[in-house]
């Protein structure tokens, strides 16, 4: 069944959506859209890493996404605004790691499959690799919710109850750099983000509780996957960004219904 390359794409969109969607309302939670989309930023200084030292993909990119939360950690604490130290840090990261993928790589290689995904490539390790990810993503989130949930809703609280919300934190930081690094051959660096936030805003409007709000936007991010990979091939249309213009369509429909409701 795996030597169908129809088949591999599919499965791996859906192990992509079925991480990132429940992860995307902890970013909706906390505020960290800039963050997410900086941490993606990253992953193309580590495919520069990649290349230049002859390193596994999954693991350069997971060294540079941590780099860019440390980075803007410290910058955060020294007098800069979140927002600045996301912008700057972005923005550059990608300028940097496209300049550093064309010096390093002896043969000039095809950036688009970085910036916008590849998913019709995929194969059976790449799914191995998107799969072990989804599953350390998922548990981490079924391990820690309690404690997420609590560090998130107020800080305050769980520091009252022994919970350490820096340590919630980083957790976090590192589930999102799983999810950066695996994600980079379905929908690509630029479109990451948009995969972690919008199935998870599109389940707000029509939840009232962060367990239904997460398990929505799993439903809705495996929907936006499916039916992305229906609409490019059907209107013969780039893959990755088939997917978000499904999920953006599903928040609007949501976000109409919500308010009728309402």
């Amino acid at each position: 069944m795996l030597d169908d390359f129809t088949t591999r794409a599919a499965l791996a969109a859906l192990g992509v959506a079925l991480a990132a969607a429940p992860l995307g309302c902890f970013v909706v939670w906390r505020r960290m859209a800039y963050f997410g989309e900086a941490t993606a930023h990253a992953a193309i200084l580590g495919v520069a890493l990649s290349l230049g030292l002859s390193l596994p993909m999954v693991p350069a990119i997971l060294v540079a996404a941590l780099a860019m939360a440390g980075a803007v950690t410290i910058l955060n604490g020294r007098g800069h605004a979140m927002d600045t130290s996301l912008g700057v840090l972005a923005h550059s990261a990608l300028a940097a790691g496209l300049v550093a993928v064309a010096l390093l790589s002896p043969v000039r290689i095809d950036l688009t499959g970085y910036l916008f995904g590849d998913i019709l490539g995929v194969n059976k390790s790449d799914l191995l690799v998107i799969w072990g990810g989804m599953g350390v993503v998922l548990g981490l989130l079924f391990w820690r919710w309690s404690a997420l949930l609590t560090a998130t809703l107020n800080p305050d609280l769980a520091r009252a109850s022994g919970i350490d919300p820096r340590r919630e934190e980083f957790g976090l930081t590192l589930a999102l750099a799983v999810v950066v690094a695996v994600a980079i051959k379905v929908v690509g660096v630029l479109l990451i983000a948009a995969l972690l936030i919008i199935p998870a805003a599109a389940a707000r409007a029509l939840t009232h509780t962060p367990e239904a709000m997460a398990m929505l936007a799993a439903l809705l991010g495996a929907t936006s996957a499916l039916g992305g990979l229906w609409v490019a091939f059907v209107l013969d249309t780039p893959t990755g960004p088939s997917i978000v213009c499904v999920a953006a369509v599903l928040f609007v429909l949501t976000t109409v219904i919500g308010g009728l409701r309402r």
